[in-house]
């Protein structure tokens, strides 16, 4: 019963502050909608640079193409090949596409047309996928002209498809990262202020004289940051799920389990934070320590298996390693329980690591 004192005075100390209700809810509702919309890898509205040198029928066809597609929001055309430098240096646009002024001529007696597409590598990512998006409509056109002209051409088409998110849509693949990465941040916050605030407060030596054991000490500090962070989770769920049309198709209790699994070994190292800082401010400047190279290395940002060999073996130490597979699993490919439960024990072996270290630096501190 002292316990659940310990958990409800711990709750009501975070809910009851504006200031602390209000960076646990609404921050993390708006990284979810920047992080949705605004980061994404998907290219829409670009604007590319056009030389066309050749005016003949097959050129200005090509170039309909390039005008019709909703991938290019504005088509800036160039009127020679002097212009071409100025507009990919001044970042006038992302791409320059120019059709050899032989182009129609050469299509027209059986050869090859040259369309040559310039890119600003300074965007390296950016402009692969356009210089992807503009091959593939070279080719299609590419097709066309062939089967119109009946010009034999190989028989091996290549046809793609692509599994779990078949319109490669990049929401579909951000929403359950945001998923574990906030719930871990939110659980981080609330975990890493408890004992720092009650330091910084003047509470902490009452906390110690009371009839709570350091048991119970350490689970009152744990189990709110769990809750919260699960609480967390759950929202960005539903707002990912009802509101932004990401499908869930996996078992909501598999993922209500990881969840748990998850927050609690992210509640360790929040509890390990807080006992290492004097201040809040300094468990807020740990956390961000924390998150920053976590979310890095995780698979967020980038794969796994591009990163360097060396470097790989640190991420199994990583609660949201596990995390991000289970949840684009669970969203999108309705794994097994088996498979979750492969990635689950991993956490409950680092829930159990952090969880100890917190409670013997916890105890060393207090003597």
């Amino acid at each position: 019963m002292r316990v659940f004192k310990l958990i409800w005075k711990e709750l009501l100390i975070v809910l009851k502050d504006p200031r602390s209700r209000i960076s646990i809810i609404l921050p993390p509702i708006i990284q979810l909608v920047i992080f949705a919309y605004a980061a994404t890898l998907d290219v829409k509205n670009a604007t590319i640079g056009v030389l066309n040198r050749d005016n003949g029928e097959q050129a200005i066809e090509l170039l309909q193409r390039f005008i019709g597609s909703p991938l290019f929001k504005n088509i800036v055309y160039l009127r020679a090949v002097e212009e071409i430098p100025s507009f990919l240096d001044e970042q006038k646009g992302l791409m320059v596409v120019s059709i050899d002024e032989q182009f129609s001529r050469n299509l027209d007696a059986g050869k090859k047309g040259a369309v040559q597409l310039l890119c600003d590598g300074r965007k390296s990512n950016t402009t692969q996928l356009l210089s992807g998006y503009a091959t593939e409509i070279v080719q299609d056109y590419n097709r066309d002209y062939t089967a119109k002209a009946r010009i034999k051409q190989q028989n091996a088409v290549i046809v793609p498809r692509t599994w779990f998110n078949p319109n490669i849509i990049y929401l579909w693949y951000n929403i359950p990262c945001l998923v574990g990465t906030l719930s871990m941040l939110t659980c981080l916050v609330v975990t890493s202020q408890s004992v720092a605030r009650e330091r910084e407060m003047g509470t902490f030596d009452q906390l110690l004289v009371s009839p709570l054991s350091l048991i119970e000490i350490l689970v009152g500090k744990i189990v709110p940051g769990i809750l919260i962070g699960a609480g967390e989770g759950i929202l960005m769920w539903t707002a990912g799920t009802l509101f932004l049309g990401v499908p869930f198709t996996g078992s909501i209790v598999l993922f209500l389990l990881s969840l748990a699994v998850f927050v609690t070994a992210i509640s360790g190292v929040g509890l390990f934070i807080s006992s290492l800082s004097a201040t809040q401010q300094q468990a807020m400047l740990g956390t961000f320590v924390f998150m920053l190279p976590s979310v890095l290395l995780a698979g967020y940002a980038t794969p796994i298996e591009n990163m360097p060999h060396w470097l790989q073996p640190f991420t199994f130490l990583l609660p949201l390693r596990y995390m991000l597979i289970l949840c684009k699993g669970l969203f999108l490919k309705n794994i097994s329980a088996a498979f979750v439960f492969d990635q689950l024990w991993p956490m409950a072996l680092i829930a159990c690591g952090t969880l100890t270290l917190a409670t013997l630096y916890f105890r060393r501190r207090i003597q």
